[in-house]
């Protein structure tokens, strides 16, 4: 198999203008942070985002003026509070919000995981997510049905397909298989629903490490386009096993984008100031700080 260790920035490279990228992690866990940056440095300009449950990466990327749409099943900051760049970008429109339940994305990215056009579901009927869906901009994502067979009354939804798939993970090879430590969420489905998968690992191991446990290869190589080696790329939001969530930055980057006014602010110094991760892992507190929040190798928090 290829090696396929890339940088961020020859990654990001290859992802156009207006593409649909698919998120992993969830809330202040496992974003793609490292991504979400340089995407931001290299302006990538109409890009769709979906996500079960959005974070930081995509506060930071509607925040930064990068995206188009979103189709998202809720989220937040989670103790730190709401996604205020989102939350904005939905009240005065300049973003068109797909605003779903978690678990019907996830239903949606399975359909494309599995290779069939949609996927019949119950969960959201009788909803008023149902109706804001059928009355709004997704309306010809959604169809309600009979069961041929039972009568019985069942939603259509069309399967997710995105363009990329962002997923940040624990272990990877140089050849893109994958290990997720803890909760998995929807990253497996999101991912293979993707025509094309990126990975971001905090650690790149040998294949042979790989093969000890081969059960826990949640992403297999075959799928993965390019593996970006970047420990802490998910700082200042958590990855179990390797680090907890950074409160002080969190609370700073809330106290930033709950302003509008401020927003540019953080990214100039954070993001836009800064050359690469390195660069802000070095500003957002360097060494000692990593070392602060790094997890306890027992209980992996």
């Amino acid at each position: 198999m290829p090696d396929k260790v890339k940088t961020v920035v020859d990654a990001v490279r290859g992802i156009p203008d207006g593409s649909h990228i698919a998120l992993g992690g969830f809330a202040v866990a496992r974003n793609v942070i490292a991504v979400a940056h340089e995407l931001i440095r290299q302006q990538k300009k109409n890009l769709t985002l979906s996500q079960c449950v959005v974070g930081m990466d995509t506060d930071l990327l509607v925040g930064a003026g990068c995206v188009s749409r979103l189709i998202i099943g809720g989220g937040s900051l989670d103790r730190f509070g709401p996604v205020h760049c989102i939350n904005r970008a939905r009240e005065d429109g300049t973003v068109e919000s797909h605003d779903y339940t978690s678990l019907s994305i996830c239903f949606r990215y399975l359909a494309g995981a599995l290779g069939i056009s949609f996927i019949p579901i119950k969960s959201l009927i009788a909803s008023e997510v149902l109706d804001r869906l059928e009355h709004g901009p997704a309306a010809a994502d959604v169809r309600r049905m009979k069961c041929p067979f039972t009568d019985e009354d069942y939603i259509l939804m069309k399967a997710l397909n995105p363009d990329v798939s962002l997923v940040h993970v624990q272990v990877a090879d140089r050849e893109g298989n994958c290990q997720i430590e803890g909760p998995r969420w929807e990253n497996e489905e999101q991912a293979k629903s993707a025509r094309r998968i990126i990975v971001v690992t905090e650690e790149l191991v040998p294949t042979e490490y790989i093969q000890r446990s081969p059960e826990r290869t949640v992403i297999p190589a075959h799928r993965v386009e390019a593996v970006i080696h970047q420990p802490f790329g998910a700082y200042p939001t958590a990855v179990f096993g390797c680090y907890d969530f950074d409160d002080a930055h969190l609370k700073l980057y809330v106290e930033h984008v709950k302003r509008p006014d401020r927003v540019k602010q953080y990214l100039d110094t954070f993001v836009l100031g800064t050359k690469n991760h390195w660069d802000y892992l070095e500003k957002a507190g360097g060494l000692k700080r990593m070392e602060e929040i790094k997890a306890e190798r027992v209980l992996g928090y």
